[in-house]
């Protein structure tokens, strides 16, 4: 069969949509997409969960025989390793595919790879690149993870026109719409743990929960973190009271009360005892290697003001979503909604690379990778 360049396109768009919906954390997200010797779609497939069998491997298992002379897509590069399952190559070898097209190479540099050209190797036409940047997008909490040892940080910020995120009587409920709430639920299911500070925790109690099941098909749902220093949590709060069902974490400084820690922990949460900054807050930084090394590779950090402050001061914020409501809620409005010494100049003001603006109801939704200049920049 030909290679026909717009029926690739085609068809690794299709596998680059179902790996989109895929939570196999803290395996990478990856669509398979299998068609036979006559160009017809037989099979496909996502990594559904770690330990479950690879999208290529369920995709090429469900089209049995009619694999044999086709082509495989596949968003990521066939693994050529052992690890909870068999190498991915071996199946696609066994399949009989004569193509394998392949959105982007596997960034893993713990692993021994080599799997394409263990392919070509083999006398499978491959092809790799299509949709590359896209393929690339979708793995990217992975690869950085993966490549550092850290995990992907997405900063949400939600604030009125004037930049506040909450009245001057520190009502912050509900500052956006439903819509807008509605998309954070969805942001929240794409990780594996979402984040806040002690003040949002106490003056809001949230669950930080995923409402809709559905959000999560098949994934676990995202742990809870709570930055607070001097472990002020109460006993009482909704994400204390539910720790024995979804994990809860609280990372606390080094000098915060043993008595406190002994409370949370009976209650079900796990507490991080952490480095804290010269301003004597805990230190993310420290925070977000010690997630690392227990397996999360994605974090929502939602608020509040001074735990936003920190991830833009350190540079640790990788993506930033804000939600803007077309609200006013004046220069005594409690905080704003970064509390940050911030840039010298706006040339050297963090910013989002190539913002993409969405209509949630009646706020204003924009949302990008974050770059970090330099100062000669």
């Amino acid at each position: 069969m030909a290679a026909d360049k717009d029926v690739d396109i085609k068809r690794m768009r299709r596998a680059i949509e179902l790996a989109r919906s895929a939570r196999p954390s803290p395996n990478p997200p990856v669509g398979a997409v299998v068609l036979d010797h006559d160009g017809v779609v037989v099979s496909e497939a996502l990594h559904v969960q770690a330990g479950s069998e690879h999208a290529e491997v369920a995709a090429l298992a469900q089209a049995g025989v009619l694999a044999r002379g086709g082509t495989l897509y596949v968003t990521l590069e066939p693994c050529n390793h052992d690890g909870k399952t068999p190498p991915c190559v071996d199946a696609v070898l066994k399949s009989g595919v004569k193509r394998v097209v392949i959105g982007c190479i596997d960034p893993n540099p713990h692993v021994t790879g080599g799997g394409a050209k263990r392919l070509q190797d083999a006398g499978i036409e491959v092809e790799v690149g299509v949709l590359g940047v896209e393929a690339r997008s979708v793995v990217t909490p992975w690869s950085k993870y993966i490549t550092s040892n850290v995990p992907h940080v997405s900063l949400k910020l939600a604030l009125s026109l004037d930049g506040r995120i909450a009245t001057r009587t520190g009502l912050s409920k509900w500052v956006t719409g439903p819509e807008a709430r509605a998309k954070v639920q969805q942001l929240r299911a794409q990780h594996d743990a979402v984040a806040v500070g002690i003040g949002t925790a106490l003056a809001d109690d949230p669950r930080l929960t995923v409402r809709d099941a559905a959000l999560l098909g098949s994934a676990k749902p995202p742990a809870r973190i709570v930055f607070d220093t001097r472990l002020r949590l109460p006993l009482t709060a909704r994400v204390v009271e539910t720790a024995r069902s979804v994990p809860t974490w609280v990372c606390c400084g080094t000098l915060a009360p043993e008595e406190e820690e002994r409370a949370l922990r009976a209650a079900g949460c796990e507490v991080l005892r952490l480095p804290m900054t010269a301003e004597g807050r805990v230190d993310v930084g420290a925070a977000l290697l010690e997630l690392g090394s227990m397996g999360v590779v994605s974090v929502l950090f939602e608020g509040g003001a001074e735990l936003a402050g920190s991830l833009l001061a350190a540079r640790l914020a990788d993506e930033l979503h804000a939600f803007v409501a077309p609200k006013l809620l004046g220069p005594r409005g409690r905080p704003g909604a970064v509390d940050w010494a911030g840039p010298d100049t706006p040339g050297e003001a963090p910013s989002i690379v190539q913002p993409r603006w969405e209509v949630c109801g009646q706020d204003a939704y924009v949302h990008g990778r974050i770059r970090f200049p330099e100062k000669d920049d």
